[in-house]
């Protein structure tokens, strides 16, 4: 990609988006436990386009945070590849970050130092340039007043936020994000919904985004692939080709929603649990 002459560092940084692609090639995984070998996932293969966010979605131990695990390189599978830009993952790196459920942020940093963190082993990067980039994605999650504050005087909400500006300074090239927002409250999960709409709109991450909750995904999703329980497999595919912002309230979501809420329940097992 061509660079301007004379931007700096720090400019280019947040300027260029690398192209990135997944690729998902017949991956299984199994856990052994007290009754024997448990398939978490059973040769489960799906393409993620550069650019695209993909929601996936099914009742709880399903395997769907195991496959983001290995995406990440945080585990492995017993057989198949994971591709990033075509290359097989082996183990973890920084083209690929994850945003977990809780924020797990420093609590003896603020939240500049929370979002400055990432950036410590970022390349060619003066502390200038770490700070200008920290403070750029504080204000586009609407944190740029409370740079200074100790993280134990935020709000949940803003400590997910906080946890977002910190996984996209490093830039990466795809975002995996499992079930970040489940342990908030319902406004200030719909809050976030928008923003993160407008961050991915504005910054065109690849986004694989792990959910129970179908409204949650017929909502973020370019794509909801469902997951059946016991062992994981991907047993349907939805598009969801609705114009963003999008409200989750909205009726039209709503429809999306129910066709992927029948398809759920379609596979489900009795003890399964899939919010609506």
């Amino acid at each position: 990609m061509r660079r301007r002459a004379g931007r700096s560092s720090a400019t280019r940084e947040l300027e260029v988006i690398a192209p990135s692609k997944l690729m998902i090639d017949n991956v299984s995984k199994s856990f052994q436990s007290a009754s024997g070998t448990v398939l978490a996932l059973d040769r489960v293969s799906l393409n993620v386009a550069e650019g695209e966010f993909v929601c996936l979605v099914g009742a709880s131990g399903c395997g769907k945070s195991t496959l983001l695990n290995i995406i990440a390189g945080l585990e492995k599978p017993d057989s198949g590849t994971v591709f990033a830009d075509g290359k097989p993952v082996t183990q973890p790196g920084r083209e690929r970050l994850v945003m977990f459920q809780e924020p797990a942020l420093f609590p003896w940093l603020d939240v500049l130092g929370n979002v400055l963190f990432g950036l410590k082993l970022k390349p060619n990067l003066t502390n200038k340039d770490r700070r200008d980039i920290a403070k750029y994605y504080l204000e586009l999650v609407g944190l740029s007043r409370f740079e200074h504050a100790n993280i134990h005087e935020l709000s949940g909400g803003m400590k997910q936020r906080v946890a977002l500006a910190r996984a996209l300074a490093p830039n990466p090239r795809v975002l995996l994000m499992d079930e970040p927002f489940a342990a908030l409250d319902a406004l200030t999960r719909e809050q976030l919904y928008g923003d993160i709409q407008q961050i991915w709109e504005s910054r065109r991450k690849t986004i694989v985004f792990v959910t129970h909750n179908v409204r949650e995904a017929a909502c973020l999703g370019d794509r909801v692939l469902v997951f059946s329980p016991h062992p994981g497999r991907i047993q349907e595919e939805f598009l969801v080709k609705l114009p963003r912002p999008r409200d989750i309230n909205s009726v039209d979501l709503a429809a999306h929603a129910t066709r992927i809420r029948k398809s759920l329940k379609s596979f489900s097992q009795p003890e399964a649990t899939v919010a609506e």
